[in-house]
């Protein structure tokens, strides 16, 4: 198990130390760093400040990417599950990261992205050039030690775990899923059945983590927007 180090995002200078730590994982080759926590705790939003800060030393690939499409979910019955593991193509996501760890130096590597408006993966959306240094990675189950998903965390140099009050996180995906469509009832009863499953899941694998990163209670991480998203929160 990885020594396990403990960053206070709200403390002053915290968001520095995040974004030094980072620099100096790109400063060492190619290198693939997973951001993961529970739903709604602000991957997506970490992830896109971290490349940004770099200025062009780094790309995001999402995990979200890997999503099974939607009438794939209907034919398994696991489209009320979406979100859970076993609604992605973990395999098919072990097998890029390895492909991201070792490039073609003559061509990119083209990985998927989820489309929000369509609610459906989208193949060959994001390149990512081989002489890019770092690949930053988020979603939820990058800890998972279990079933296709054990081997992704041997394929990660650092995995950060985002740790965020229950209760801002619960409100910031009801409130995400009203703006993707849902009655505040039907917000709620997906966050209680679908997502907080899926964050108890996340939680149980966390000390295998690199970093443990404290966020603050009010949204957003100090000097950002809270995280993006749709109605498969990840």
């Amino acid at each position: 198990m990885p020594r396990m180090d403990i960053l206070d995002a709200s403390e002053p200078g915290g968001p520095v130390a995040l974004t030094d730590r980072a620099r100096r994982l790109a400063s060492a080759g190619r290198r693939l760093l997973g951001i993961t926590g529970p739903p709604g705790a602000g991957k997506s939003t970490l992830a896109e400040t971290l490349a940004r800060a770099l200025e062009g030393r780094a790309v995001v690939v999402p995990m979200d990417g890997f999503h099974l499409a939607a009438a794939e979910l209907r034919r398994l019955g696991r489209a009320d599950r979406k979100g859970a593991p076993d609604t992605f193509d973990a395999a098919g996501y072990a097998a890029l990261l390895r492909r991201l760890r070792d490039p073609d130096p003559r061509h990119p590597v083209y990985a998927p992205a989820f489309d929000r408006s369509l609610e459906e993966p989208v193949a060959g959306s994001l390149p990512v050039p081989p002489g890019l240094p770092l690949v930053i990675t988020e979603g939820n189950y990058l800890l998972l030690d279990e079933g296709p998903w054990a081997p992704v965390r041997g394929l990660l140099d650092e995995v950060w775990f985002l740790d965020l009050d229950p209760e801002v996180r619960v409100r910031r995906l009801v409130e995400r899923h009203e703006r993707f469509g849902r009655s505040r009832a039907q917000a709620r009863a997906w966050v209680e059945r679908s997502d907080e499953a899926n964050a108890r899941l996340v939680a149980r694998a966390r000390d295998r983590a690199d970093l443990i990163v404290r966020l603050p209670a009010r949204d957003g991480l100090p000097g950002g927007a809270g995280e993006g998203g749709g109605p498969a929160v990840v």
